[in-house]
This record gives structure tokens, sequence and C-alpha cells, in this order.
């Protein structure tokens, strides 16, 4: 199978994974105007399956070192499989939860705070795991990316055309997302062998990891995801019968932000092997920013806003940039 073997190699994979976490959102807006989430989100997590499997039948299937995908497959433990699995069940609660929490409480309020704490939480819960990297710098880093955040959030919070009072029910939510998001990665890399050089029976390769992880999040739609439609947090419910009504440019959108945010995650797995979970994890949520970029050159959401708030993004990609030369100076 194809693996990191350099450093620097891996800081740029997770770069590369910065983008598409930052990125796969766009392509809900390429969607029909009409075109609910929860619609969207099955072809999206169709995606993330199809796109996991075609990495493994690819990159994890070739060359010398490690093991290959099906092979691992073939020879992994139930303890490690479920372990995959369990991180694909939590992240596809916590995207779920984050979703809601953005209807309820707005995006400037859910969004910086669950995402915020899914930074901070994932970065010392991995750290914690695989203590790999100078603590000291890679918290300041993760402060500073954590501070790019809320302005951000500030930034958005002047732009609405109306404060929206902010609802305790959707705080809330996207605490419990932003605690659920902090876990998931854990557990995908706990299914690992922790030198991809050297595969170890009963664990799984980073491929083959991400397609249980994959596997998990499909399954685990069946129940979330079925919930949310017949119950929605905004909006009335909406049936399998609305997702077979689709144009083929909804579906294929759908299918299309899964593939990028897969290829984002399986660059993160493959980068930990070189940088350390907390690292890989830390650089991949700094999408938050990526996504703001989109939001203010090629959205124009600021063009409106009142004077002053050019300074303020200004210094939000001040800080984030900061964070990231940080954080990558941490190993």
């Amino acid at each position: 199978m194809f693996i990191i073997n350099t450093y620097a190699t891996a800081v740029s994979f997770c770069l590369v994974t910065m983008l598409c976490w930052g990125s796969w959102a766009n392509t809900q807006k390429l969607a029909a105007q009409q075109w609910r989430f929860e619609l969207f989100y099955w072809d999206y997590v169709l995606g993330i399956v199809l796109t996991a499997l075609v990495f493994g039948l690819t990159l994890g299937s070739t060359g010398e070192a490690g093991r290959s995908f099906l092979t691992d497959l073939r020879q992994a433990d139930g303890a490690s499989i479920g372990s995959a699995v369990l991180g694909g069940v939590i992240f596809n609660a916590a995207n779920i939860l984050l979703v809601a929490a953005i209807a309820i409480a707005g995006m400037s309020v859910a969004f910086p705070v669950g995402i915020g704490i899914a930074l901070v939480c994932g970065v010392v819960v991995n750290y914690l795991g695989n203590p790999l990297g100078d603590s000291t710098r890679l918290f300041l880093g993760v402060g500073l990316v954590v501070v790019a955040i809320l302005l951000n959030a500030f930034a958005y919070r002047r732009a609405a055309a109306k404060a929206q009072q902010v609802s305790g029910r959707g705080l809330l939510l996207a605490v419990v997302a932003g605690l659920l998001m902090g876990f998931f990665y854990k557990y995908v890399a706990a299914s690992m062998f922790p030198n991809f050089n050297v595969p170890l029976a009963g664990k799984l390769s980073p491929y083959s990891a991400v397609s249980c992880f994959a596997g998990g999040v499909l399954l685990s739609n069946f129940l979330f995801n079925t919930l949310l439609m017949r119950r929605p947090f905004s909006g009335t419910p909406v049936s399998y019968a609305d997702y077979f009504r689709g144009s083929g440019r909804s579906h294929l959108m759908g299918v299309l932000g899964g593939a990028i945010w897969c290829v984002g995650m399986s660059f993160s797995i493959l980068a930990s092997g070189k940088a350390g979970p907390a690292i890989s994890y830390g650089l991949g949520q700094g999408a938050t920013v990526v996504a703001a970029v989109w939001g203010i050159f090629i959205w124009k959401e600021f063009r409106n806003a009142p004077s002053g708030t050019p300074l303020i993004l200004n210094g939000m990609l001040l800080c984030y940039l900061g964070g990231l030369a940080l954080i990558i100076a941490a190993h």
C-alpha cells in the first residue's frame, strides 16, 4: 500500500485535508435550491463510502509497504473493525447534530461553538493517546485557530441583518456535537497499527480503517437520517420518495461532497502516521477558516457588512495562518 515517509509530505496531506473539509459544503450550494439537506446527506454518505473503497482498491492495494487492502480486511479482528465503525457512528451523530444546531441557533453561534470544542477536544484526546510533537507549540497553535474561528463568528454576527436570539437548545446541541466530533478520530486511529510500515496482526491499515469508518457512517445513517427526515429540526418532514424525485445534478453534488470530504479524511489518516493524530487532526479542523474564505471571496457573504468587518476578517486570517504555522512547527 502507499504510505507517507516524510513529515513534509504529511503536512502537505494535512493541508489538502483542510481544503477538502473546508470546501465540501460548497457542493450543497450547487445542488438545486429546494433540495433539502436530509436528502443531500444520503448522497454525501454514499460519496464517502465509494471514495473510501476506491482508495482501498487503488492506493491501498499497490506498493510493497504495509499490507494490501483486501488481505488486511480479511485478517482484522472484531475489536479493530468495531473501533473504526464506532468512529463512523460518532462522526455521523456529531455531523447531524451540528447541522441541527445551525438550523436552530444560526451559523454564527452553532458553528464556532461546535467546531471550536471539536478542535480543542480532538487535539487533547489525540495527543494524550499518542503524544507526538511539542505540546506548547501545538496548543498555542490550536488557541490561535480557535481565536480565528471566534473572529469569523463575530464577523458573521455583524453581517447579519438582525441579531438572532441565541437558542439554549441550539447551543446545547452545538456543545454535544463538538464533544462527539472531538472523539471520533481517536477511535479510527486506535483501530490501526501505529507504524504503517509494520503491520500488526488483527489491526487495520489506514485504508481499511477509513473503509470501516465509512461503513459505520452508512449503517448509522439509516437510523440518524431517517429520524431526521421524519422529525426535522426545521421545515416539513421529507420521505424517501422525495429523494428519488431529485435531479441528477442534485444527487451528483451530494456524492461529490462526500467524495471531497473522504479524500480529506483519507489524507488525514495517512498523514497521522508521520505527523501524529493530534497534529493531523488539528490541521484538518482549520477547515472552518477555509470555509470562511470561500464565503468571503467566492460567495461574497460580507459584501454588505458594516464598516470594520474587513479588519476583523484580516485579523481572523492572520490568527489562522499563525496557528497553522505553530501546529506545523510542533513536530
